[in-house]
């Protein structure tokens, strides 16, 4: 059996995850339900992205640890996978030790063979791409060339990958690889940035602290791109005690990364060179895709131009998202998402075109045949017709599949939706009907159809999940016959179809829908984080500091978050009052433990709601890579001041 290993890029936690971020994500369960269809042994690796600077930025801001932030955002994001119907293997979460062990074991290697060197560095740095760029790069000067927002000039001691060591390597991988970039657009693009030479790159940072440290100096933070690229190798097991999952899927028959196209060349160039400085076979392939704009651009958060899927799904059902998502998208371009084109496409694709032709179909086999038909030796002029057509459809809709066109395959299976609809139109059962020597001919018409329907449901099966199985629940299909092996027309001998049919899709209300969206993209900032665009303030003066407000606080009693299993929720004496804080401590710490503990708290802090319980304060704590102790003051009293 041939192995197929996909995987979507890890998340960055700073927020919560819009439609942008889910087409991804979506993406990689339709290409991977269909190689499941096919026969393959997949699996399939989606997870969090959980160090860096922004995150210890975004947690400061809400009160929290960086750690306490991503264990909220890493449950919702799983939650939302949930609701997506998502069927991955694994979510690897960088924060864990089975990651972070082997980060650091791959930055020792590649220091110790000279791939990686100690030095200075001075560049324009954009917090929101963790990346660095010269003034050549810059927007007007000063800006991002990627995001658009100001950066900030740092020099600092870092590490360097030596990348010009491996630049002839790579061009002549990439062409003697023709697939290895797709799009073909994204990988000129690539070739271009490669031929206009490669400079060492900066891959490690001493201006934070929440990362993977440097073993052999801790006071370096491994940057971003190692870290988060080996993901795709640490989650297979690399370099721990059971490598099965990586010998049998990295060094199987097919891996495929998928990624959006503002992180192309981290992946195309810096993961292929760490692969072969490490001695890996570079056994993957990429594909680079477009994003979801807005009317006016790409999605902004801060500026609440956004879409979250949660907001859809619950009115309008799994499947109307997961079609909008792929099909609106095309292979190499970028897809709008309106409220107009969503509604449109849930009507007249999945309502008028796709629900129609089943519902139509199923109350014809009712009506003239009391449920039950049979295949038989009837014609019409019009069958072979259709034959061809469901035939031409599985080769394009395979081909397309194959080479990550979802959409292309979409438009392949609504071609012959609509020459299933046009063979109604053509063969006129109603007229069938009146006449009883046309009888078989009857029959035969709406076998076809139903058969016809087969056909599509199997190829349906990785785009709409409920709508498929809904499908062959009414068709009464066997399981036998649902399965891409069946596809030849005919393999249906007979059925008994549901004498209560239910639409799939039914029809929306323009005006009231395509309103109700546009309220949610009329100001829905994130709730989970305060404005991206802000820049943050790394420096304060002594002013700033007495704005703190610290006294020690004795914690009376403590439990565990009503909805969040990784928050503690404590009440907390300070002498002028008992306040309640919640904390994101329970890996590290039971509620017993925390009872009776004098710790340090910030009171001034301003009351927040974390997962619907009120926070009046931050208990301080310190960690490291695998510990977090909270700060205790045992011979103070509740309320004593502390400067």
């Amino acid at each position: 059996m041939k192995t197929f290993y996909i995987t979507t890029p890890i998340y960055y936690p700073s927020g919560k995850l819009h439609i942008g971020n889910s087409y991804t994500t979506v993406l990689c369960d339709s290409i991977n339900r269909y190689k499941k269809l096919r026969g393959y042994d997949t699996y399939y690796l989606t997870g969090m992205d959980e160090h860096g600077q922004k995150v210890e930025t975004v947690a400061k801001e809400r009160s929290l640890t960086p750690q306490a932030h991503v264990d909220i955002i890493a449950d919702d994001t799983k939650k939302l996978w949930k609701m997506l119907d998502i069927k991955y293997d694994d979510f690897i979460r960088t924060t864990e030790d089975r990651h972070e062990v082997v980060v650091e074991q791959i930055f020792e290697q590649l220091l110790k063979q000279d791939d990686i060197y100690l030095g200075e560095y001075e560049g324009h740095y954009c917090i929101h791409d963790e990346s660095f760029f010269t003034e050549t790069q810059l927007v007007d000067g000063k800006n991002c060339p990627d995001c658009g927002r100001p950066t900030e000039l740092i020099k600092e001691e870092s590490y360097f990958l030596r990348l010009p060591k491996y630049q002839d390597w790579l061009l002549k991988y990439i062409e003697d690889n023709p697939g290895f970039i797709t799009p073909e657009s994204r990988k000129n693009e690539v070739v271009s940035f490669i031929k206009g030479g490669l400079r060492d790159l900066s891959v490690s940072r001493t201006s934070f602290e929440w990362g993977v440290k440097v073993k052999s100096n801790p006071k370096h933070v491994i940057y971003v791109w190692i870290d988060a690229l080996s993901n795709y190798i640490t989650a297979l097991g690399y370099r721990s005690k059971d490598t099965k999952l990586f010998n049998k899927y990295w060094g199987g028959d097919e891996v495929l990364h998928v990624v959006g196209k503002d992180i192309l060349r981290f992946h195309a160039i810096y993961w292929p060179i760490m692969l072969k400085a490490l001695d890996i076979p570079v056994n993957f392939k990429l594909y680079a895709h477009g994003w979801y704009l807005m009317k006016d651009g790409k999605m902004s958060k801060s500026k609440g131009k956004v879409v979250y899927p949660d907001d859809l799904i619950p009115r309008y059902g799994l499947d109307a998202m997961r079609y909008f998502l792929l099909k609106e998208i095309p292979y190499s371009g970028d897809g709008v998402f309106t409220p107009e084109d969503f509604v449109a496409r849930v009507n007249y694709d999945l309502a008028n075109d796709f629900g129609n032709l089943l519902n139509r179909t199923i109350n014809m086999v009712n009506k003239y045949f009391n449920s039950s038909i049979k295949k038989n030796s009837a014609t019409t002029e019009f069958d072979q017709l259709l034959v061809d057509k469901v035939k031409e459809t599985i080769e394009a809709y395979s081909t397309s599949m194959d080479a990550m066109k979802v959409s292309n395959a979409i438009s392949s299976l609504w071609s012959l939706i609509s020459r299933t609809n046009k063979y109604i139109d053509e063969t006129t059962p109603w007229v069938l009907a009146k006449d009883e020597t046309k009888k078989d001919e009857l029959e035969n018409v709406l076998y076809n159809l139903v058969e016809s329907l087969r056909h599509i449901g199997v190829m349906l099966k990785p785009i709409l999940l409920d709508a498929s199985k809904g499908l062959f629940t009414q068709l009464n299909i066997p399981t036998n016959l649902q399965t891409w092996d069946s596809l030849e027309f005919g393999s249906l001998k007979e059925v008994t179809v549901t004498d209560k049919p239910n639409p799939l899709f039914p029809r929306l209300d323009k005006k009231i829908e395509e309103e109700f969206i546009g309220t949610l993209l009329s100001g829905h900032p994130c709730k989970n984080c305060k404005d991206e665009e802000k820049e943050p303030e790394n420096l304060i003066t002594i002013e700033d500091f007495d704005k703190v407000e610290m006294v020690v606080g004795e914690i009376l009693e403590c439990k565990v978050h009503p909805d969040a299993d990784r928050l503690l929720v404590s009440q907390v004496n300070t002498k002028d009052k008992v306040r309640q804080i919640v904390s994101g401590v329970s890996k590290y710490y039971s509620p017993e433990d925390m009872i009776g503990k004098k710790v340090v708290i910030v009171k001034n802090l301003k009351p927040v709601k974390l997962r619907g319980v009120l926070s009046e304060g931050m208990i301080l704590a310190g960690k490291g890579r695998k510990a977090l102790e909270v700060l205790e003051l045992n011979n103070l009293k509740p309320g004593d001041k502390i400067s």
